[in-house]
């Protein structure tokens, strides 16, 4: 369950617990831990994600990363989060979930998108990470929809999505560009008046 902590202040950044982690934005501190998850995961991540900028592990490349994601908090367009544990070596990094490109108006959606560290995934935290975000997303943003997509190869993430109450949309074809390539998709989307529980 997702347990928000001020988000209706502005000085107070959302954190977000479950049993086992906590879920908090990113901060300057964090940078160490954050490059050497990511540094140790390369190989199991960059099949899945965009091309990682030439910088992307440096101090430097992580300011600017920090700056957009807190410019995106303050006009309520993302909310980036890193897992840690709630017990024992809580300072480490897991991974990351941000629901992004958010929009009001007539839509009331945004859009989930995580990653893991090689060494932690396979244990169930990315699912206790999206029940925590998505209670977030319907609960204290009043969001109608989530949507998330996946590469077709990528069985975990389908899985993932699917017993989380996520329901399979359609293939967009050349959706993202993944690796270098514009890639298909698979889309998935969970309204607020889902049920929980998925199908899979």
């Amino acid at each position: 369950m997702a347990l928000l902590r001020g988000f209706g202040r502005t000085d107070v950044e959302p954190v977000l617990e479950t049993d086992r982690l906590a879920l908090r934005p990113p901060e300057a501190a964090d940078y160490a831990s954050w490059a050497a998850i990511r540094r140790e995961s390369r190989a199991f991540l960059q099949p899945w994600e965009p091309l990682w900028p030439v910088d992307d592990l440096t101090r430097m490349g992580y300011r600017r990363r920090l700056k957009r994601i807190q410019k995106d908090q303050r006009e309520g367009t993302a909310f980036t989060f890193l897992l840690f544990l709630r017990t024992g070596r809580t300072g480490d990094v897991l991974g990351g979930i941000t629901l992004g490109n958010i929009r009001r108006g007539v839509a009331q959606s945004g859009s989930l998108g995580y990653w893991m560290g090689e060494r932690h995934a396979g244990q169930g935290y990315m699912g206790e990470a999206v029940d925590a975000v998505l209670a977030f997303a319907f609960a204290d943003l009043d969001l109608h929809r989530v949507e998330a997509a996946c590469l077709p190869a990528n069985e975990v993430s389908r899985m993932l999505l699917l017993r989380r109450g996520f329901t399979w949309e359609g293939h967009a074809r050349q959706y993202l560009k993944i690796a270098g390539e514009w890639r298909d998709h698979h889309l998935f989307a969970r309204l607020a008046s889902d049920d929980p529980r998925g199908t899979a």
